[in-house]
């Protein structure tokens, strides 16, 4: 089959049918460029934060949040990915980068995508993925608290009563 591109727009329809033309019957196939890498490179974080992050390890939704913001932050300061650094700057701890490698490798897998280690960064699939990463922490449904960045002005706590807090520090208010 020849190389050809193809632009498709389906916003209102992401069923199965819609799926069916665009994968089985048109067998389309997304361009290897850098908004892809990196558009699929955020998806993976964001997976591996909101889903298989709690099961391996201890962390709160704030801590969660901060991963997410710390990984946003990463292709926003940087021209150029490179997948060790990356894992250093956003996730710090050994045995989290171990089950960050873990997680990508088998996800790649089980997606069959093929993604460098080193690529160029697309601001434009930075600032698409960035919108759906989530830094809303959510309490009950009193409270919603968004969360930009600074882990460590936010304390989190359990009271002798059994209630949970979270105390916030904060320089000034705007």
């Amino acid at each position: 089959m020849s190389n050809y591109r193809i632009c498709i727009v389906d916003n209102a329809n992401k069923s199965n049918e819609a799926q069916y033309w665009k994968d089985v019957f048109l067998q389309l196939k997304p361009i290897k460029n850098d908004f892809h890498q990196t558009n699929q490179f955020l998806g993976i974080t964001k997976q591996f934060v909101t889903k298989q992050l709690s099961e391996d390890f201890e962390v709160s939704k704030a801590d969660k949040i901060d991963f997410l913001n710390r990984s946003v932050d990463y292709f926003k300061k940087h021209e150029s990915f490179d997948k060790k650094e990356f894992e250093n700057e956003v996730f710090h701890d050994a045995g989290m980068i171990k089950s960050f490698r873990n997680f990508d490798s088998n996800y790649r897998e089980e997606k069959e995508i093929k993604l460098l280690d080193n690529f160029d960064i697309s601001p434009q699939a930075v600032k698409k993925q960035a919108r759906v990463f989530k830094s809303v922490l959510k309490l009950d449904k009193n409270f919603h608290i968004y969360i930009h960045g600074k882990r460590e002005l936010i304390e989190q706590g359990v009271e002798k009563d059994g209630r949970k807090f979270y105390k916030i520090y904060f320089n000034e208010e705007h």
